[in-house]
């Protein structure tokens, strides 16, 4: 059970900075899920790229690329609960930017 009365047992200890470029760089193929602890939504988005590939290659574009546009769309909204820290990792605790001191 996380404890509630110090702000810090809330924080993820994994890097904002990682998490936002992974998402950025490698979003549709859902290396950052990975990276922050949420495996089922990792494998979610592998598979719907996968998914698209496959697709395109058996000459179904269209389907392809509405497979493709749902990846992209949740990859976005990932993206933005990341910029405002509102996305929690495998744990439940919140990824978020803090300065040093």
């Amino acid at each position: 059970m996380l404890d509630t009365t110090n702000g810090e047992s809330l924080k993820s200890k994994k890097s904002y900075g990682l998490a936002v470029a992974l998402c950025g760089i490698f979003g549709t193929l859902g290396v950052h899920h990975f990276y922050i602890g949420n495996w089922l939504h990792g494998l979610i988005d592998l598979a719907l790229f996968i998914a698209f590939i496959l697709l395109i290659m058996n000459g179904s574009m269209v389907l392809g690329l509405l497979v493709l546009s749902i990846d992209i769309f949740h990859t976005l909204f990932i993206f933005y609960k990341l910029i405002i820290g509102k996305q929690y990792d495998g744990q439940g605790r919140v990824i978020t930017w803090e300065v040093k001191n």
